[in-house]
């Protein structure tokens, strides 16, 4: 049965750290969102994503890492954006996920973020290069230096299952790729309101519209429940095949 980590206790850790069940770790920040959502829709989006794919499968929800490379694209710090610098924020992403290796969580780690997602922008960048210098130092370590040119590697990729490949073992969920193709996404808009209104129900203050002239915002008076419940389920049904090792 799935858990948080913060509620575990050292005989569930080891049954999740034996059975390898995915060890989810959302990824927020501290941003203005408007007059209508709060500072931490990023990183309740992505906490609210993690409980969902628990409810389906074994996993463990780790702690929110609600402090990240927010950016003042938005809005500038006077309206209360916390901004974390990057190589900041990767040495802290690193520092976290080499613990979790040392502890024998070293498979099947997934952050999932819900900031900025439309390219390879730098909270995303900062997670991809943590996980990369991480496994990189593993292999290094554990197999040798030379470990892919070696002539006991030569069928290295051709021996890789998905759970077995290096490459995967962190990954960085950086928003579904059926959602956004299906539904696309904004900035407290629509989108992200029903999605974070369906996940945390009573979170999104309409009524506080009419205090702001943000252009980003001005559609999120249409946002619908249903939609942030069919945003979930594209999720879903790309990110769990993927734990599950099917794809």
């Amino acid at each position: 049965m799935s858990f948080h980590m913060e509620f575990c206790y050292p005989k569930e850790a080891e049954v999740a750290k034996r059975e390898k069940w995915p060890i989810l770790i959302p990824v927020g920040t501290m941003e203005y969102h408007s007059t209508h959502c709060p500072y931490g829709c990023d990183a309740l989006v992505s906490l609210g994503l993690a409980e969902k794919i628990a409810e389906k499968i074994d996993a463990v929800v780790f702690p929110t890492i609600w402090y990240g490379v927010a950016s003042y694209a938005v809005a500038g710090p006077e309206k209360n954006t916390i901004h974390v610098d990057c190589d900041t924020f990767e040495g802290y992403v690193y520092c976290i996920l080499k613990s979790l290796f040392r502890a024998g969580f070293n498979r099947n780690i997934y952050l999932i973020i819900s900031h900025q997602t439309e390219d390879y922008n730098p909270m995303a960048l900062a997670c991809m290069k943590a996980a990369r210098k991480l496994i990189f130092e593993y292999l290094d370590e554990t197999m040798g230096e030379g470990w892919w040119g070696n002539n006991e590697n030569k069928d290295f990729y051709e021996n890789m299952s998905a759970m077995d490949n290096p490459w995967n073992w962190i990954r960085v969920l950086n928003g579904s790729d059926t959602a956004k193709e299906k539904l696309g996404g904004d900035h407290a808009g629509r989108k992200e309101c029903s999605l974070l209104e369906y996940l945390f129900p009573g979170t999104i203050k309409l009524e506080r519209l009419a205090e702001t002239d943000d252009w980003f915002a001005q559609d999120a008076a249409q946002m619908s429940v249903e939609m942030g419940r069919q945003f979930v389920e594209y999720s879903l049904e790309d990110y769990i095949p993927m734990m599950l090792g099917i794809k």
